[in-house]
């Protein structure tokens, strides 16, 4: 069981240091709706993350591999896919990084934030966790470790408890300190903010290497 979930801390980390998702909710946390659209936003993102490593989990359970000695070749190759399909995500990533002098382009949604609802905050949340290409890679390796481990129903549980919490703590903590102390954490998210928005090219290809390579080791380690 800890080795599951020492596999699956890497891909769950990786969910959590995505620097759109978090501008994102410190925009809604900066904004006139900031209490509605910020909870939604936090509903949305770790309802997404639930399913998609949940989904994954069940899918990867039905793999033909029972002898936890064995080698597992089917779950060797997806990870190899992934681990290959994420160090492409990290070369895009690279190459996107905003030339000296140049200002980062963001998402054009961010600039409907401060009129955007809960219920839309929500939607959008599920959108960037469950959809997100990056994340959803993520959650397809994380599943099929969960999944192909040979664990037990409440092992299973734990470490997609495990995954769920860390991958959603970057847009809990600030969203949640923010309820708690919104005048002390204004400037703080601010400053957050800015170095995110001139850093979040570079911050994700570095992520997707390191990632993309343990997850190619682990795919390499199942046959």
């Amino acid at each position: 069981m800890g080795s599951v979930i020492g596999d699956i801390l890497p891909l769950a980390l990786g969910v959590a240091i995505s620097p759109v998702p978090i501008i994102a909710a410190i925009l809604m946390l900066l904004s006139p709706r900031a209490k509605g659209t910020s909870l939604g936003f936090l509903g949305g993102w770790v309802l997404g993350i639930v399913v998609a490593v949940v989904l994954f989990t069940l899918l990867a359970s039905v793999l033909p591999e029972d002898d936890p000695d064995a080698s597992k070749p089917i779950a060797g190759t997806i990870k190899l896919v992934l681990g290959v399909l994420l160090l492409l995500l990290a070369v895009k990533q690279w190459r996107s990084r905003p030339k000296p002098g140049e200002e980062a382009a963001l998402p054009k949604w961010m600039g409907a934030i401060d009129q955007m609802t809960a219920v839309r905050a929500l939607v959008l949340g599920f959108l960037l966790s469950a959809v997100n290409p990056k994340n959803l890679l993520m959650a397809v390796a994380a599943g099929t470790i969960i999944g192909t481990a040979g664990a037990n129903g409440g092992e299973i549980t734990v470490a997609i408890v495990v995954f769920v919490l860390i991958a959603a703590s970057s847009v809990a903590v600030p969203v949640i300190a923010y309820l708690l102390a919104s005048q002390r954490m204004a400037a703080p998210l601010e400053s957050l903010r800015t170095w995110l928005v001139h850093n979040n090219a570079t911050v994700m290809a570095v992520l997707l290497l390191v990632i993309g390579v343990v997850v190619i080791g682990k795919g390499i380690g199942s046959f």
